[in-house]
């Protein structure tokens, strides 16, 4: 079995290899050529560094729905209500993790310069702007944002500069795996980012206790409480949080007890925020079904957990929130 992964000493690796702070270029992976590029349902477009993700609300008939990012999009630009909304994606690449699940074969978080591009937030944005039908959502995915933290208000002040901020909706993914924005981002660059208005950021929780979490990121046990003292911070700042959560793992008992408490401990943090929180159905592509080739067994039960956590999930927040809280729209949750 591979040794657990040191997130604090390999987050800091793995962030060395991706940004150059003084030229303020991102090492942008290229999905040209890659393994993930066979899950694409649109080709890679951007010169090779972007795709077009569809998200869409409505997903399997057991799980529920998905309204992120369409909701907070849609609101902030004056957008009526919809099932189905598209975004340009960018990613960053490097990840501190080894999620099994994850899209994104590993080869592309491994900070690889081979397998991607020096690319200024200015170059980025005019590859979006030069794409004949462009999305309103940008998408700053990974890989992992928050090795990156200054990635997010380079953009914004990018698309400021382009005239595309007011126009643009930029919603950005964050790992929750190290404290970058308070620790290495600089006080100015956190001005911009809790300045900007047409901005969201989405959380993902790995797993609903510590061994979920090490089984599912590869990574020791410590960091699934690391996770709530990040999030803890992040919704300090008063900028539009709201938070993704697998709910996996190897021992169908452990979601009874580890669901419910994974729900307190984000109330300890704010009462309504688990209304802001969407569970992720963990399904297949290509660079997870190599990695669970020959191993059909883990991937039956992982599914059963899944299945057993989210029936879980769904009864507390109905014992938790009336049908008029559990029904109003997520970017219209009280973040108290």
């Amino acid at each position: 079995m591979a040794q657990a992964i040191d997130t604090i000493t390999f987050a800091r690796a793995m962030r060395e290899k991706i940004i150059r702070p003084g030229s303020r270029e991102l090492l942008i992976a290229k999905l040209t050529g890659s393994d993930q590029e066979q899950d694409l349902t649109l080709p890679a477009n951007c010169d090779g560094l972007g795709r077009i993700r569809h998200f869409n609300r409505i997903g399997s008939p057991h799980w529920p729905e998905n309204p992120l990012p369409i909701d907070p999009a849609s609101k902030a630009l004056g957008l009526p209500r919809a099932d189905r909304l598209q975004a340009q994606v960018f990613q960053n690449a490097a990840c501190a993790w080894r999620c099994w699940y994850c899209y994104v074969p590993y080869n592309l978080l491994s900070g690889d310069s081979s397998r991607g591009r020096w690319m200024t937030t200015d170059a980025l944005v005019k590859l979006y702007a030069s794409e004949a039908s462009r999305p309103a959502v940008i998408d700053l995915s990974g890989g992992s944002p928050d090795l990156t933290p200054e990635w997010i208000p380079w953009m914004m002040r990018s698309l400021g500069d382009a005239g595309l901020s007011e126009t643009t909706y930029l919603w950005s993914d964050d790992n929750l795996s190290t404290d970058y924005l308070f620790s290495v981002m600089s006080e100015e660059d956190r001005r911009t980012l809790i300045g900007y208005r047409n901005y969201g950021r989405v959380c993902c929780l790995k797993g609903f206790d510590a061994a979920s979490f090490s089984f599912n990121t590869t990574a020791t046990a410590e960091g699934f409480d690391r996770q709530f003292e990040i999030l803890a911070r992040y919704l300090k700042l008063g900028i539009d949080l709201y938070g993704y959560v697998t709910l996996t793992g190897e021992d169908p008992a452990a979601a009874k007890t580890g669901v419910p408490r994974l729900i307190d401990r984000l109330q300890a943090l704010s009462e309504s925020f688990p209304l802001r929180v969407v569970p992720l159905e963990i399904i297949s592509f290509t660079p997870t079904d190599k990695r669970s080739k020959g191993d059909d067994n883990r991937s039956a039960l992982t599914d059963r957990v899944q299945r057993d956590a989210i029936e879980i999930w769904s009864r507390e927040l109905e014992r938790r929130y009336s049908k008029s809280e559990l029904s109003r729209n997520i970017a219209d949750v009280p973040l108290q």
